[in-house]
């Protein structure tokens, strides 16, 4: 009888393992992993890191993220508890018993063995009582989803994902008493512009809403299309740019090599051939046996050779020779080099159509679980804290494919910037009227403008376009601003109108030193709004690119106008 107890006791702790060591593996999934944290992603460069994680541990992350928030246990999990519990008291009471002591031993076995099991019966019970509750609900649920969106006969995938997700609100709305309190509270006070932020963000602090769950599997979505392109793009940059300063002698290079391939000796009578073949156009004798001067170049038993062509045709062949090597330096001459920027281009349209499908996807959803969002002015605001939570992890590897992108027209800026960083205000044409009196700029700076060009420094650290945007307006502002305050700011004083913008924010930009500000407008204008366009962030945007297109076609020196 003793040994059968002991069985069961042994098979009972073992099954409490178990199920502790279920239930803990979540807990210690977040710890520190053996393996590197980064992936090597050029291995010709010395073995240098990728500055962006892979997509498994940039999805790890979000994961930790949600499982990081609060869970209730289950039945089965408080019964491993108790029994924990249980059995810690058995070992105590039995380290206290004498050897001697053999019955009351196993009565203390028998007592926790039948312990353990009632727990373990009782939780299983109240486990398929709860989920079959909880079937019932979602059942419920679901129904209520399909009354909302019945208006359709036929529900597209899309639609019916987006079913599905309502309705895993309206289950997470029976759980929580959050979303009821919010919704009467915007009901309260529609008019407030202040309530959207607090509710979209106390609304994404929630790891385990429905909302928050989606943006998190369409950020690791959008992420795993974009990190190829930028491992993609930094290697053809490393690439490009160890093969750009040997670019200008290359033709010296090829010419260098055929003259090896093909060496010409004046005492030697060589007969060129006419022909756009592979094969050899230079008849020489055999490797390794002189030639005597004497010698005639062909043998007398073979028939006289035709007369040669002009020498302008055989001087086109090898110029045509010489122009099919260099082309050749790439790759097989049937088999041009790859583009790879139209390439990159394509990708990159694909991630920005899948970048506005996955936050107008965030968008509805959000809508649909809070209707008093419904108002234009609700509805903007609910967008731009979406953006704003989206582009965050996202927005610095999506400027490096921009900027592999544009590669060359920030190459040509920042060597104009370069180049002409000496230039005054006056060479781009600024009114004297708006410049300060006396040489010397009033206030911090060492020269005009000083503090457009600090604010302007401000934008590569936004982490969306909304942000990005506000601070190219405020940049706008501090002109005008210092535009007064060197006019003097004199009552009926003229200060600097629309012709006036352009040339002093093109110097702004010349001092900022920033060539990365191309691939910035150029993404800022794929996800600005159409209602900004026609605003003052618009015409902000509109003039920077402005500003940047003109010192980027600077050639020489700027003339006074």
């Amino acid at each position: 009888m003793l040994k059968v107890a002991e069985q069961c006791l042994e098979r009972a702790k073992s099954s409490i393992a178990k199920i502790a060591k279920a239930r803990l593996s979540p807990e210690g999934a977040p710890g520190p992993a053996p393996a590197s944290r980064h992936r090597r992603v050029f291995s010709d460069e010395g073995g240098k890191l990728s500055p962006f994680l892979p997509p498994e541990m940039f999805q790890k992350l979000q994961i930790t993220d949600v499982q990081s928030a609060k869970k209730e246990l289950s039945p089965l999990e408080e019964a491993s508890l108790q029994n924990q519990k249980l059995k810690a008291t058995y070992e105590a009471r039995l380290a206290r018993l004498n050897p001697s002591q053999a019955m009351q031993k196993t009565s203390l076995t028998l007592s926790l063995q039948r312990q353990m099991m009632e727990n373990l019966v009782i939780a299983k019970a109240r486990e398929e009582t709860l989920q079959r509750k909880m079937e019932e609900r979602r059942l419920r649920l679901q129904e209520a989803a399909n009354r909302r969106f019945s208006g359709n006969a036929v529900l597209t995938a899309e639609e019916q994902q987006q079913r599905a997700l309502y309705a895993a609100i309206l289950e997470y709305e029976q759980d929580h008493e959050w979303p009821r309190v919010w919704k009467a509270q915007m009901k309260r006070s529609p008019p407030d512009p202040s309530l959207v932020p607090k509710l979209i963000s106390h609304l994404l602090s929630c790891a385990d809403h429905p909302v928050c769950q989606l943006l998190r599997k369409l950020q690791c979505a959008v992420y795993s299309r974009i990190y190829p392109l930028v491992s993609r793009g930094t290697a053809d940059a490393r690439l490009a740019g160890r093969a750009f300063p040997a670019a200008e002698g290359r033709r010296l290079r090829a010419s260098q090599s055929l003259y090896s391939m093909f060496p010409v000796r004046e005492n030697d009578a060589l007969t060129l051939r006419h022909s756009v073949s592979a094969a050899p156009f230079v008849e020489d004798p055999a490797p390794g046996r002189p030639r005597s001067p004497q010698a005639p170049a062909r043998p007398p038993e073979e028939p006289p050779p035709a007369p040669p062509a002009p020498r302008e045709s055989s001087f086109e062949d090898l110029e045509r020779f010489l122009s099919a090597s260099e082309a050749w330096a790439g790759g097989p001459p049937h088999e041009p080099p790859p583009r790879e920027a139209p390439s990159q281009q394509e990708h990159l349209k694909a991630v920005v159509k899948e970048i506005h499908n996955a936050i107008d996807s965030l968008s509805s959803l959000t809508l649909l679980a809070f209707e008093s969002l419904g108002s234009a002015a609700a509805k903007d605001q609910c967008v731009a804290c979406l953006e704003e939570a989206f582009f965050a992890p996202l927005w610095a590897p999506l400027l490096a494919v921009y900027r592999g992108v544009y590669r060359t027209r920030e190459a040509t800026l920042a060597r104009n910037m370069e180049l002409h960083g000496h230039l005054s205000p006056a060479d781009f044409g600024i009114s004297a009227k708006l410049l300060p009196q006396g040489g010397q700029p009033r206030g911090t700076g060492s020269y005009p403008y000083c503090a457009a060009v600090q604010e302007l420094a401000l934008l590569p650290l936004g982490s969306c376009p909304q942000k990005k945007l506000e601070c190219s307006v405020r940049t706008l502002r501090v002109i005008c601003e210092c535009g007064e305050e060197y006019c003097g700011g004199r009552e009926g004083a003229a200060t600097e109108g629309a012709d006036d913008l352009l040339p002093i924010l093109s110097y702004v930009v010349l001092k900022s030193n920033l060539p990365q500000l191309v691939s910035e407008c150029a993404a800022l204008e794929e996800f600005i709004h159409e209602g900004y366009l026609i605003g003052e962030e618009g015409y902000c945007l509109t003039s920077l690119q402005s500003a940047l297109s003109y010192v980027e076609s600077l050639k020489g020196p700027v003339r006074q106008k």
